[in-house]
């Protein structure tokens, strides 16, 4: 088997076998450093584990327990990953190990205050450490399971208690904060269908006609609503729900990114936009992966050297991230500014580039 990597790149650790290795050896090295997703299991443990190890077709390494978790994986029960977590303060452990014993509960700041917890320490500590608060990941890990469910043409019925939610209402008001519809307007027979797709760094919505992706999102990003309502407004008849011929190339060649294969998309993208920002997105994807620009460099490429403002809102207007990389946009002084998907994805994305970079 070659050589292979993954989000563990983040932090310039080794590469795949240096680490499956060190899994295999019980390593300590590279405890507390690096962690280990098995998808015959949907477990992530340290290397250290004492467990059977697990087939190398079967592990994904990460650089740290949020990127695990936002990949849909649990905590190993016998090798405590979150234990330093845990030390460093003791509402992780004991608020994931509740939702892992209770994944149909619909969770609010009022539960978390019963345990004994101050919600608004419990939503910095979960941000500083997975970079979403703890009620995000509950909401989250159920709509994902509502949402195959409906792609793959089951029943609103189905989906709801897929989702783990006792309420028809709460499914659809969750359902419909995230994606600004009822699950029921979401029909197989749509021109456009959304689609879920499971990332290192997040879950994200795709949303592509026969030919082309319209959208591409982190599902956390809070412009996605209205993103998707304009895309409601522009079809006419709405979006409906399952994979088209090119999400499902998005999908594969997003598998390929985040295991460092390829920087290459070849997704055939329709993105809406004015000629002024499509010019500006057009400079965007000139921009080789591993390097950034800045919003002046932009708008110098383009040949609008003062148009520094308009190029950050045309910018900040991409609704297919990673393919239109505006994650490589940074401040003149070399900061990271703003990005819809979050700074903490944004810096991961652009160490995951640098990494490849250098591999190749």
């Amino acid at each position: 088997m070659g050589l292979r990597y993954t989000s563990v790149m983040l932090f310039d650790l080794p590469d795949f076998q240096t680490l499956y290795d060190a899994l295999l050896a019980r390593d300590d090295r590279f405890d507390g450093q690096a962690y280990v997703g098995v998808s015959s299991t949907g477990i992530f443990c340290r290397l250290t584990c004492p467990a059977r190890k697990p087939k190398p077709d079967h592990c994904t390494f990460y650089a740290t327990i949020g990127e695990c978790i936002a990949a849909g994986y649990r905590p190993c029960k016998r090798c405590h990953p979150l234990h330093a977590a845990a030390l460093a303060d003791p509402s992780i452990a004991a608020l994931l190990d509740a939702l892992e014993a209770q994944p149909d509960f619909r969770w609010s700041e009022g539960h978390i205050a019963k345990m004994g917890y101050d919600p608004s320490t419990v939503r910095r500590s979960f941000r500083r450490q997975f970079g979403m608060t703890f009620l995000e990941m509950a909401r989250q890990r159920r709509l994902r399971e509502g949402f195959t469910t409906l792609a793959e043409g089951g029943k609103v019925i189905s989906a709801q208690v897929d989702a783990s939610f006792e309420s028809a209402s709460a499914f659809r008001a969750a359902f419909a904060r995230l994606l600004g519809v009822a699950p029921a307007a979401l029909r197989p027979d749509r021109l456009m269908r959304a689609t879920w797709i499971p990332t290192p760094l997040g879950d994200m919505i795709a949303v592509a006609s026969q030919s082309h992706l319209h959208l591409l999102e982190f599902v956390d990003r809070k412009a996605l609503p209205a993103e998707l309502a304009r895309l409601q407004a522009a079809t006419k008849e709405g979006i409906g729900i399952g994979a088209m011929p090119p999400s499902e190339q998005a999908a594969r060649e997003l598998d390929d990114y985040f295991a460092a294969r390829t920087d290459r998309f070849e997704t055939p993208l329709a993105a809406a936009g004015s000629p002024f920002t499509q010019s500006v997105w057009d400079a965007l994807r000139e921009i080789p992966a591993g390097e950034t620009r800045s919003y002046s460099d932009i708008a110098r490429r383009i040949g609008r050297p003062t148009a520094m403002r308009a190029v950050a809102r045309a910018n900040g207007a991409n609704q297919i991230a990673l393919m239109i990389p505006c994650h490589r946009v940074i401040g003149a002084d070399g900061s990271l500014t703003g990005y819809g998907g979050g700074l903490w994805r944004k810096q991961r994305l652009i160490e995951i580039e640098r990494q490849l970079k250098a591999t190749v």
